[in-house]
């Protein structure tokens, strides 16, 4: 979970220090990469949610899950239509939105403990180096 903050820190510092492009792709924007990422992280934390819903003994409390599941993706998705300041602003509060919804998993002891408290300290870095980088564009 920690090393999938890195590109987070890294596009948030290019995008903080105006560079033009991400090094090594030429023409590829820090923001829009920044974006393009929090929008695949949205959608892998989906299916993180999904896989637990699986694993529920109750499938009926499960039927919110699966469909609670598919929303970050669809959002993600969406987002990259936004100009690139309202899709970071927005990216970064559907990131701690999902930290917290993920938390409640755990409250609910649908998830582990400790997958709760992961989920809140990658979210909140995720969620500052977004806030960040949007105040910036």
């Amino acid at each position: 979970g920690v090393a999938g903050l890195i590109p987070f820190a890294g596009l948030c510092v290019l995008v903080a220090t105006g560079a033009a492009s991400v090094p090594g792709a030429a023409g590829v924007a820090p923001g829009t990469a920044l974006l393009a990422y929090g929008a695949i992280i949205l959608s892998f934390l989906g299916g993180v949610r999904w896989g637990i819903a699986v694993a529920m003994e109750d499938q009926g409390r499960a039927r919110r899950e699966y469909v609670l599941s598919v929303v970050p993706a669809l959002v993600g998705w969406g987002l990259l239509a936004l100009p690139l300041g309202t899709a970071l602003w927005s990216a970064a509060a559907l990131t701690l939105a999902l930290g917290l919804f993920d938390y409640g998993l755990t409250c609910r002891n649908d998830a582990p403990e400790w997958y709760g408290r992961l989920r809140l300290g990658l979210a909140a870095v995720a969620t500052l180096a977004l806030g960040i980088a949007a105040a910036f564009v």
